[in-house]
């Protein structure tokens, strides 16, 4: 309890102190945030929930707990691992912000790649994986503690439930008592008012948004995802890019020296749901659209150390190889309507049309690549009717979203041109 009331204590006051825009500034995208909160996962939840199992269930069994020792073992070794796990995370996160920050006396960016900060924080990493490798035998041990107590334990037969009567109140304890007091008393007069003023609190910050036709500024040069950019987007969701990549480019020069321009609230307005992230184990990806070409985007997911020396991302070789299943794009884009993103009838009705052109569009792109050509050819011709033709399969979405993101505010839409003139 002591361990656990500790890590509450450090996670509720680093919540509030992580708010402060200048806190924030350093630590939101690095490893701090994961350290925060896994003080209290691992801490408060984790250990109150450890201490609850321990007291009730021999208890509940009528029998004392199998083994004290195995149960201090537990503890202590829980403790060295929610130490080993946090600390190394908040060492990476401090060398992370101070990483991506620096400058070089020409205005540069001293660690303009972005890999140069992971591999500096890759021990910790490692540091990270024995301390929840502990937390994890430590739980091990609860798990049989508990076992072999539950059999050790009698047979529990029905009880009758017995409470003593309830005593009048006396003058004397309400004598000078304030109305919250007197209110506390009264359990159901107290849910009745506390669900009014959550019920104000509610209508307060909500009717608003409903009245007005958008909160965000519009631009309108940000259009609808195509479909098979919405298709894509499905997929980095589907295989958890948005864990690892943040799309926010934040209003800092270090952010957009390294990434571009600095993201505007009115290019996610048809993002559902928004895919800010909020760990960077890779790059922000906002500006990625049209930074490298579709044969890098095809090579990075095939074999990411191909294209990013020393990267520790995953090969996603199935994206390459996998037939995208079109047969919900439709019912996706009606679903997208109707939480605001403008498509038309004719768009749904031509979904299909549209995917085999932009997919057609970027299989002939991949053909710039002599390799791809070569190999790809060699393919299709030992495939036999089961070849999946690469414009209809998941890495063209994937190449088609990742090509779109970050490219609307670069169009020089005739509202720009006219306030020129």
């Amino acid at each position: 309890m002591v361990v656990a009331i500790t890590g509450y204590g450090m996670a509720t006051f680093e919540g509030p102190m992580l708010s402060l825009k200048n806190v924030n500034a350093i630590a939101h995208f690095t490893d701090w945030i994961i350290a925060h909160v896994h003080v209290g996962a691992l801490a408060w939840n984790g250990f109150l929930a450890f201490g609850m199992i321990y007291y009730l269930i021999p208890r509940l069994v009528k029998t004392k707990l199998h083994s004290t020792a195995l149960a201090n073992l537990h503890f202590w070794i829980g403790t060295l691992g929610i130490i080993m796990y946090a600390l190394p995370m908040y060492v990476a996160g401090f060398t992370q912000a101070s990483m991506w920050k620096q400058f070089n006396p020409d205005g540069t960016l001293v660690y303009g790649n972005f890999l140069e900060t992971v591999s500096e924080i890759i021990p910790m990493y490692w540091m990270r994986a024995i301390g929840g490798t502990l937390y994890i035998t430590g739980m091990i041990i609860l798990v049989y503690n508990i076992i072999v107590t539950i059999r050790k334990g009698s047979p529990v037969t029905d009880e009758l439930a017995e409470a003593p009567a309830l005593q009048n109140v006396s003058k004397r304890r309400v004598a000078g008592e304030g109305w919250h007091t007197w209110l506390e008393r009264k359990p159901i007069k107290l849910t009745i008012l506390a669900t009014i003023a959550i019920l104000i609190g509610g209508i307060v910050q909500i009717v608003p948004t409903i009245m007005v036709k958008s909160n965000i500024p519009t631009i309108s040069s940000v259009k609808p995802y195509s479909p098979l950019e919405l298709e894509g987007r499905d997929l980095y969701i589907r295989e958890g890019c948005v864990s690892c990549h943040s799309q926010m480019v934040r209003p800092f020069r270090s952010e957009v020296e390294r990434y571009g321009e600095y993201s505007k609230a009115g290019e996610f307005v048809y993002d559902h749901p928004f895919l800010w992230g909020s760990k960077r184990t890779g790059p922000d990806l906002h500006r990625v659209g049209g930074k490298y070409s579709d044969n890098w985007h095809l090579n990075h997911m095939y074999d990411p150390q191909s294209t990013s020396s020393g990267s520790i991302m995953p090969a996603y070789q199935w994206l390459v190889k996998n037939e995208l299943d079109k047969s919900q794009t439709e019912a996706k884009m009606k679903v997208m309507v109707n939480l605001g993103v403008p498509y038309s009838e004719e768009d749904i009705a031509n979904a299909q049309q549209s995917m085999l052109e932009q997919g057609t569009q970027i299989e002939k792109n991949l053909y710039s690549d002599p390799d791809f050509a070569a190999t790809y050819e060699a393919d299709k011709e030992a495939g036999g009717q089961d070849f999946v033709e690469m414009r209809n399969r998941e890495i063209v979405a994937i190449i088609a979203y990742l090509q779109r993101l970050g490219t609307d505010i670069k169009v020089k839409d005739a509202e720009v041109t006219s306030t020129q003139n």
